[in-house]
């Protein structure tokens, strides 16, 4: 599936705006890593929005302790979370180990949204890897076909840091009703050509392997673009 392409010359600010509006919304949030949605995140806590009706989730995390220098919670802790106060944050324990961390995260899953239907949220943030990963789905992984679990443990991540995983599966991805890729960077314009450039799909690029059932956006700078 081939995203609405969004080109900006002022990417944090236009993730920002997106990230607060969703807030305002009341919607269920699942944030990224990575360095430019932490720059997206520092200045949404900038925007004076209410943030006490959403709810924020994670699409993934390292199997570290939340204040280890690879976690994603701590620097989304860092850069968003204690400036704002949200309705709730599910963080992904990470200490837990890949396994029973998804386990974990599942069962909280479906304590908010049920658990006779693949969980919906209103704004998925994803970033994507120089490889064509997403969340912690990497090219030719195992956990790119479980299609019956919501999150899945990461044994053998695909790149730095090897650390074990845990992440949202296709399945939770693929029913996220705003499905947005924020890219930054001509080192990501070869991945970003072979995820979303065509119609194929292949595990060998996982993010071209999402078909969300809502609405899928590549937000980016020129640079990451600039293959397409």
């Amino acid at each position: 599936m081939r995203p609405e392409v969004r080109i900006s010359d002022q990417l944090t600010e236009d993730a920002a705006r997106l990230i607060a509006d969703a807030a305002e919304a009341g919607s269920h949030i699942a944030l990224t890593g990575g360095s430019t949605p932490k720059a997206a995140y520092a200045r949404a806590a900038e925007l004076g929005v209410d943030w006490s009706r959403c709810e924020l989730w994670f699409g993934d995390e390292r199997c570290v302790e939340p204040d280890h220098e690879h976690s994603n919670f701590k620097m989304a802790r860092d850069s968003l979370l204690s400036k704002i106060e949200p309705r709730a944050v599910h963080r992904m324990q990470g200490e837990l180990g890949p396994e029973d961390g998804a386990l974990s995260y599942e069962r909280e899953l479906n304590g908010v949204f049920g658990d006779d239907a693949v969980p919906a949220l209103e704004l998925i943030l994803l970033g994507l890897g120089p490889d064509g990963h997403c969340a912690s789905l990497f090219p030719g992984n195992p956990e790119l076909g479980i299609r019956d679990r919501w999150v899945a443990g990461v044994e053998q991540p695909g790149m730095a840091p090897l650390v074990a995983r845990i992440t949202l599966t296709l399945p939770v991805l693929d029913a996220g009703k705003r499905v947005v890729f924020i890219v930054s960077g001509e080192e990501k314009a070869g991945a970003v050509v072979r995820a979303f450039g065509s119609n194929r799909q292949t595990p060998d690029v996982p993010a071209s392997l999402l078909q969300p059932s809502g609405e899928l956006v590549l937000l980016c700078d020129a640079a990451a673009a600039s293959g397409l």
